[in-house]
């Protein structure tokens, strides 16, 4: 009797455990994914797939990368990795294509992380999940931007904007944005005939209309992208996406008109991601994040500006928490420090969410090891309340550096020749890019660790850094005679 009733025990958890491919295919979901499938097991959701490995002797298709000639100069030169690596390598075609055939839409694709990112069904990842080269699966994240990021100011006709007294310095008169520059030694830096020569800036945003504002008339831009629609205009137009915030950002870093507005790095080359779906309040992205480093990094991009973040999500999709800002796990965070290995200096917005006294208030991938992180301040240097705060989940001191974030000057979207004065990380991030791209200008072999390390070693409290605004204000002039390199 009791030998029967072993058997028949055996014969029932046989009957109730799970198939050895379905205990595989659990293995490749993320508990974040489980979650949401349970959850809304009807909808489509966005994921990544990741993939097992790049196929058969990936050594030889080492030359199927496409990195520019700039981009391989500027690895040469200022990159911890050199050449084309393994990272670089695309995805495996084959791979690509049968992942394509069973979902409803293919998002982005990026050989860096070896993973594309999808919109598929409970039924479809199923389906994924039992491909032999896939290594795992995880839901897609992403932020949608605070309202923190404002204008403060009526737009006003650039004919009737007072000029600041103190405005006119080396040939240029920089009217209401003097201020800005002066408190971190742009200027200076403009005396020494530094505006951005020879440096590309890439900037990240939610679309840039810069067909109409004057300030971007003279503006050099040669090359753009939309990762959210797929295309190449970042302007504003009937599909995804709406371009005031972007305009404004880059309007701080490169735009140009005397008596009004003039940007830092007025006379660098730019490139411009629209990487934000401002008419999408669902966490999708932050895979354009990703995409959108690897392209610019592959057209040979010195500095990413980046006034975006990634922790909090809409109600109802699962966020990453303030011990995510360790520096590794944010897909965001992991794309700008793979860039910032290959000579780009990426600078990030810290975040609008204020301080805490329980944890850090940052979003990636402002706690990126490779990335400046931008705080804000006022006028008068004292730090804005809605500057977010530090230290990582790891205990690195973030942010790192400060700029004007409260009432700064920036072209006026929608209008010809209006300015408006505007708050926010979002707005020190470009400063703070715009300084980095004289630096660069001024000592080009300079590595991305150097670059940073003497910011802030320049900073106004480079002495006693602490997580509120890191080593203090940048100083683009401090900084370049520092840097000998």
């Amino acid at each position: 009797m009791r030998v029967r009733l072993v058997v028949l025990a055996i014969l029932v958890l046989a009957v109730h455990a799970p198939s050895p491919v379905a205990r595989a295919e659990a293995s490749k979901r993320s508990a974040i994914l489980s979650a949401a499938l349970r959850e809304s097991p009807g909808a489509s959701h966005k994921v990544w797939v990741y993939f097992r490995d790049k196929g058969p002797d990936p050594a030889a298709r080492l030359d199927a990368t496409s990195l520019s000639s700039r981009a391989q100069a500027r690895r040469a030169r200022r990159g911890s990795v050199r050449g084309a690596t393994f990272e670089d390598l695309p995805l495996v075609p084959s791979y690509v294509a049968q992942v394509t055939a069973g979902v409803t839409r293919v998002r982005q694709r990026v050989a860096w992380l070896n993973a594309m990112s999808v919109e598929a069904s409970a039924e479809e990842i199923a389906s994924i999940e039992r491909l032999p080269f896939v290594a795992r699966v995880d839901l897609v994240r992403g932020y949608r931007r605070r309202v923190d990021d404002e204008r403060t100011g009526r737009a006003q006709a650039a004919a009737a904007s007072p000029r600041a007294a103190d405005s006119r310095r080396a040939g240029f008169d920089y009217g209401l944005s003097a201020g800005q520059l002066t408190q971190i030694g742009v200027p200076a830096a403009h005396d020494l005939g530094l505006h951005g020569e020879g440096v590309m800036v890439a900037v990240f945003d939610t679309g840039f209309d810069t067909l109409s504002h004057e300030a971007f008339a003279a503006m050099s831009i040669v090359d753009r992208h939309d990762f959210v629609n797929g295309d190449d205009d970042v302007a504003n137009g009937r599909d995804r996406g709406e371009g005031s915030h972007g305009t404004m950002t880059l309007s701080v870093l490169g735009g140009y008109a005397p008596g009004h507005l003039i940007g830092p790095a007025f006379n660098a080359t730019f490139i411009l991601a629209k990487t934000e779906d401002t008419s999408s309040e669902t966490p999708v992205e932050e895979d354009n994040w990703a995409a959108a480093a690897e392209w610019a990094e592959a057209r040979g991009a010195d500095v990413i500006s980046s006034s975006l973040g990634y922790l909090t999500f809409d109600p109802g999709f699962a966020s990453y928490t303030a011990d995510d800002m360790n520096g590794q796990t944010a897909i965001s965070t992991r794309a700008a420090d793979l860039a910032g290995a290959r000579g780009v200096v990426v600078v990030n917005s810290a975040g609008n969410a204020g301080p805490s006294a329980l944890h850090n208030t940052l979003g990636a991938p402002a706690d990126g090891r490779l990335v400046l992180t931008a705080g804000a301040v006022t006028s008068s240097g004292t730090r804005a309340p809605f500057s977010s705060v530090g230290p990582t989940a790891d205990g690195r001191i973030k942010p790192d550096v400060a700029a004007q974030g409260v009432a700064v000057t920036a072209a006026a979207p929608g209008t010809a020749s209006a300015y408006t004065s505007v708050n926010g990380t979002s707005f020190s991030c470009p400063l703070t890019a715009g300084v980095v791209a004289l630096v660069l200008q001024a000592r080009p072999s300079a590595r991305v660790t150097e670059v940073e390390d003497v910011l802030r070693a320049t900073a106004s409290q480079s002495a006693q850094p602490d997580n509120l605004l890191g080593w203090g204000i940048v100083d683009a002039s401090r900084a370049i005679q520092a840097l000998t390199r």
